[in-house]
């Protein structure tokens, strides 16, 4: 038995359910790249938010790749549940706030209606760091195939194709106080979509480009929630003790943040009353969270799986790796940073420390690992790039450094980075002798982040060299 709008009923009295009534909501919000990530995070604030009372401001999801998601939910009504996994009992809520899933590929039609509708306030992206389609020093790149053919009249098939024909639409109905709110782990990531947008739209249609930057606002935010990929062995068990089958359910931890600048174009809902946190700046809470855990995860991760370990509480149990992860964290990253008042950037590290400790949460590393050549500038690059200015030392960010170098040269099934095939190349052509300056070197892949010296670079190379005996 599926779970549907008909089998609710069913479910054990412990399960936490919506206290607001699901199908009569209208759709106030459109988010691109619905995955697990949004559905345990922004859909479930949204879900808490109508709870407390807030109102038609469920979400129109739009996969803008695969199938996998709108095949989960349609058949659930758009229902699904979200577990929290801890060394304790699981706590498993019913999520009401996604209204449909389109997927953008078999119906763009219907994805730019939704954005354009005057039903939608907001649009909310997890699109991930390559879905910007940033090229070298963090320009939009038009030779990216999405955007080319966007930018030469083609069928929208990138974030900024379809917000072009969107905003095309309202502009022409008198539509305008969108909130167009990026959730990726990007710095000031509300100001990247911006510029980005910005820039793919004055190359497009400068009257338009105009008009978005005096109708639309661009919030940065902080979100930060640890969801593992589902497996069939958690949906079995879930089954199990629930009575009817989820697809689409979501596991995670307890703990959940989400920090909002404060910059909204019309309504939005009251996400503060769900725990979120509006503030005027995000940024030091975004840079805490990208240095700090996101730095640490990605440093297990290559750490971890070159010595054949498979899940994050595996690799805290490594005395090398937790020894690092703690130097990271608690010296290296935090003190790269300016806390916002009362900001308790040990505390924080505590907090980081127990969750990655949490046996029950099976957060694979080859599913951080992925990416890495889009995550590791703002994870570890401006961190090196920050105490060689101020002369300090960072032993456990460069053993990182080194393990990725050797992860990425290739012939491995778990590299999995939308520039695999060049870093491959790079290796072959450069060699050991010449990877590390072909990478962190002056004039190097990675020089607009951080270029390391000479005798950062001899010592990078010793450690690379050590992982390829």
């Amino acid at each position: 038995m599926r779970l549907n709008a008909g089998t609710v009923h069913s479910l054990p009295a412990d399960v936490i359910r919506p206290s607001y009534a699901v199908a009569e909501q209208k759709c106030g919000i459109v988010h691109l790249g619905i995955g697990a990530f949004h559905r345990a995070h922004q859909a479930e604030y949204t879900d808490l938010a109508m709870s407390q009372g807030d109102r038609d401001w469920r979400i129109c999801g739009v996969s803008l790749r695969s199938a996998g998601v709108r095949n989960q939910l349609e058949p659930q009504d758009g229902l699904y549940t979200v577990t929290q996994k801890s060394a304790g009992a699981a706590k498993t809520s019913l999520v009401g706030s996604i209204a449909q899933v389109l997927v953008a590929p078999e119906n763009p039609e219907a994805v730019v209606a939704a954005l354009a509708s005057a039903d939608t306030h907001i649009v909310t992206l997890t699109v991930t760091e390559k879905g910007y389609c940033q090229g070298a020093g963090g320009a939009l790149d038009e030779t990216n195939e999405a955007v080319a053919t966007e930018l030469a009249g083609g069928d929208p098939a990138s974030i900024y194709g379809y917000l072009a024909q969107a905003m095309e639409r309202r502009k022409a109905a008198g539509l305008g106080a969108l909130t167009l709110l990026s959730c990726d782990n990007l710095a000031q990531n509300g100001k990247q979509l911006e510029r980005l947008l910005l820039a793919f739209l004055e190359r497009s249609n400068p009257e338009l480009a105009a008009w978005c930057a005096a109708n639309c606002t661009f919030p940065s935010s902080m979100v930060d929630r640890i969801v593992p990929a589902t497996t069939g062995k958690d949906l079995d068990l879930l089954a199990e003790r629930l009575g009817v089958r989820d697809e689409g359910a979501v596991f995670t931890e307890a703990f959940s943040q989400w920090v909002i600048e404060d910059v909204f174009a019309g309504a939005r809902p009251k996400w503060e009353n769900a725990g979120a946190q509006l503030v005027q700046d995000v940024h030091p809470y975004e840079t805490a969270k990208l240095r700090m855990l996101n730095g640490a995860h990605s440093a297990m991760a290559y750490l971890g799986l070159e010595r054949g370990l498979v899940f994050v509480h595996e690799a805290m149990q490594h005395d090398a790796i937790r020894q690092l992860v703690g130097r990271l964290m608690r010296v290296e990253a935090a003190s790269s940073l300016s806390p916002a008042p009362g900001q308790d950037l040990a505390g924080y590290a505590d907090r980081l420390k127990e969750r990655f400790d949490n046996p029950a949460l099976e957060h694979r590393l080859v599913q951080i690992a992925m990416d890495g050549s889009q995550k590791i500038p703002q994870r570890w690059l401006e961190t090196l790039a920050f105490h060689q200015q101020d002369g300090g030392d960072c032993p456990a960010l460069l053993e990182a450094l080194a393990s990725w170098i050797v992860h990425v040269r290739g012939g491995s099934a778990n590299v999995n980075d939308p520039m695999a095939g060049r870093l491959a190349q790079l290796w072959s052509e450069e060699g050991m002798a010449g990877i590390v300056p072909a990478l962190v070197g002056r004039g190097g892949m990675f020089a607009s982040s951080y270029i390391a010296d000479e005798p950062t670079i001899s010592h990078l190379q010793r450690l690379v060299a050590a992982r390829s005996d």
